[in-house]
């Protein structure tokens, strides 16, 4: 195919016709049509300009960028045009050593730009709004003119404050100071009280390694953290972890763990002090369940079974007495893979692979004559997290399938979408901050998304500091009180070996920057 030059066409008249020509081959009518628009605004000025988007709209708009930045010449089939160097690429179907350009890596490319881009906007000072006109000052002033109640005033300026964060990098301090935190993260999760998030990296030689960071405020308004003495390592792969309260709150941690080769698959319940040499405290009970093959698992805070887990595996629920060793199996049509109680009554919801969820009333003794599964719904994929919030009526889904719902159980229909979540095939989590009223959520293209609980509104979308992989998907904890009763409110964000902070306070400043003000 002969290759030539886009050049601008101009009337015998000395006219300069808006568009564009290739040789001697002119437009048709229904083409300048097509075309006119972004003529209009790219020809004259002789080089893109990229449309700026929201850092609070969903990145699924990104894919679409490419197509209607090129949209100035013609689509050729088995071709790129490259509007920076103003030519034509050969595309190939697949990865080739001689021209090793294809369509996955443009479309990295461009998700790439995107990133940097939008990593650019949140280091501004100033950001766009969550909401059109929505702002502290006029705020205050509709509270100040009762217009607004009281709660709606909270839930606002929780908004606004999560569209103000900026990213501070925190560093992990630790009692061996010479062997720094080269094992990227694979999940963080904080205990109730958020002053404690268990840990879980990838080692390299195989295998991952566990343990436990202690976050404390400082009177001058940071954030540390600090990893306890004792870390563990295990061959094997961790599938899910919940805090657990055994002796007192949050003081074991329940982990599902997948067998590798010779070593079967279990559940282990560790206590927390394990972790510290410096505990005053007792290891406690410290036990290990022969349950393999464990996708989920949850722990039960009702009083009346406060000492029962549950663990969802291929076709099974398994309910065991971590103390009496007392245990119940529930056989289902598919894998369950995630699961949480509710607190107010002992009753466990459990999402499916066929995309089915489904509860189990711990009171009802199982007969063969009757069922035992008290609500049921179905969404369109394979879920990946289930949360049931305060009012039990309403538990918050999501899938494979990048679709987060909030049903009400009583009815069991959907009552609320959360829009703009990727997912594809991950086992990822869908966290939920009542207080605030957010919904957060990683997804599989690792930006960060943040949704209004009580309309769905996505308020913003958080890029991460590291190029999008599979093996590098941020894992989050969001609290009001990070660090305990005296914490900061704010947003963790663990992703390969760095650990972030996103604190609601704009004058923010590192601890080690705060040293330096007052010497």
């Amino acid at each position: 195919m002969k290759r030539g030059k886009w050049q601008p066409y101009r009337r015998q008249g000395g006219t300069q016709r808006q568009g564009w020509h290739r040789g001697n081959r002119h437009r048709s009518t229904q083409e300048q049509q097509w075309y006119g628009q972004d003529e209009a605004s790219e020809g004259r000025h002789g080089h893109h300009s990229a449309s700026s988007s929201s850092t609070s709209s969903s990145y699924s708009s990104s894919t679409s960028s490419s197509s209607t930045a090129n949209s100035a010449a013609p689509e050729l089939p088995g071709f790129y045009f490259d509007p920076e160097k103003n030519r034509y690429f050969r595309l190939l179907p697949g990865h080739n050593n001689c021209n090793p350009l294809t369509r996955e890596q443009l479309q990295e490319k461009e998700r790439e730009k995107q990133r940097t881009r939008m990593l650019a906007e949140d280091e501004k000072l100033r950001k766009k709004a969550p909401r059109a006109g929505l702002n502290t000052s006029l705020l205050l002033q509709k509270r100040h003119l009762g217009l607004l109640p009281d709660n709606s005033y909270c839930r606002l300026v929780h908004e606004v404050k999560v569209s103000g964060m900026r990213r501070h990098k925190l560093e992990i301090q630790s009692t061996d100071n010479s062997s720094p935190n080269t094992d990227n993260f694979r999940v963080i999760v904080g205990d109730s009280a958020c002053e404690r998030v268990f840990t879980v990296n990838d080692v390299s030689h195989g295998g991952c390694k566990y343990g436990i960071m202690n976050f404390s405020g400082t009177s001058q308004g940071s954030l540390s953290a600090e990893m306890c003495d004792n870390v563990y390592f295990t061959n094997r792969k961790v599938n899910s972890i919940c805090w657990a309260s055994v002796n007192y709150p949050d003081s074991h941690v329940l982990l599902c763990l997948v067998g590798a080769a010779d070593t079967p698959g279990c559940v282990s319940l560790l206590p927390a002090s394990l972790f510290s040499n410096s505990s005053p405290d007792q290891p406690g009970m410290l036990c290990s369940f022969k349950i393999p093959t464990a996708w989920s698992c949850a722990w039960c805070f009702n009083p009346q079974f406060d000492k029962t887990f549950s663990s969802g595996l291929s076709r099974r629920v398994i309910l065991k007495d971590a103390e009496t060793g007392r245990t119940q199996t529930y056989n289902v049509s598919s894998d369950v893979l995630a699961q949480h109680f509710a607190r107010r009554v002992p009753v466990l919801f459990n999402g499916c692979r066929s995309g089915g969820i489904f509860s189990i009333d711990l009171r009802q003794r199982v007969r063969r004559s009757q069922t035992w599964k008290t609500s049921r719904f179905q969404q369109e994929s394979a879920i990946t997290s289930v949360r049931v919030l305060q009012d039990e009526n309403y538990l918050l889904a999501a899938d494979m399938m990048g679709q987060i719902k909030l049903w009400d159980v009583r009815v069991t229909k959907p009552v609320q979408q959360y829009k703009g979540h990727n997912n594809e095939h991950a086992y990822l989590p869908v966290h939920v901050s009542e207080p605030e009223g957010l919904v957060l959520a990683v997804g599989q293209d690792c930006y960060t998304r943040i949704w209004s609980l009580r309309d769905g509104h996505l308020l913003r979308t958080i890029p991460s500091p590291h190029p999008a992989a599979n093996d590098t998907i941020p894992s989050i904890v969001f609290s009001s009180k990070l660090g305990g009763c005296r914490g900061l409110p704010g947003l963790l964000m663990a992703v390969k070996h760095d650990l972030y902070y996103f604190p609601y306070n704009t004058d923010y400043q590192e601890e080690g920057e705060q040293q330096g003000i007052l010497l």
